[in-house]
């Protein structure tokens, strides 16, 4: 969901952010303003990447508006082109749209459901309403070898002639 801001950049979907994106917006947001030091800095704890990392990343959130910059000197400032909150309210705004047909109370319905029913508690309702329950995809060595046929079933099963056996 792309649309144009005010300055005549494209500004795309809150929900388009990646997980480092996300994480460097976590860390903008509260300081207002910050360079690509100080973001890797304020990432480095949990998340350590590189300084050029960082830096691409900053400049991908410029073009997608979801940032703006200024040169100081001879480094790029950064700050939120939005609030934390007016990018929650966005996200939300969306999931319920998409998900939930416009329902906000669908959505909270959903998660109330969610908090109370324990997995086991989902999987059973799944299966009473008869829903496809996922299995585990079996893992390569279990798909290259199948167990050997009782030399009485092989023949008839397969129709191979059992003298050459």
């Amino acid at each position: 969901m792309a649309g144009v801001s005010s300055d005549g950049g494209v500004r795309h979907s809150i929900l388009d952010l990646a997980p480092l994106e996300l994480d460097c917006m976590n860390a903008l947001w509260p300081v207002g303003e910050a360079t690509v030091r100080d973001i890797q800095q304020a990432l480095h704890p949990t998340r350590p990447r590189a300084y050029t990392t960082i830096m691409t990343i900053l400049d991908r959130l410029a073009q997608k508006g979801i940032v703006l910059r200024r040169k100081s000197g001879r480094t790029w400032v950064y700050r939120p082109n939005l609030t934390a909150e007016e990018a929650r309210s966005r996200a939300l705004a969306q999931v319920v749209d998409g998900f939930f047909k416009g329902s906000s109370d669908g959505l909270v319905q959903y998660l109330a459901v969610q908090r109370e029913a324990p997995p086991a508690a989902v999987l059973q309702r799944d299966q009473a309403e008869d829903r496809p329950v996922p299995r585990p995809a079996p893992s390569p060595r279990q798909q290259e070898v199948a167990p050997p046929a009782s030399s009485s079933e092989a023949p008839a099963a397969s129709g191979l002639d059992t003298s050459l056996l």
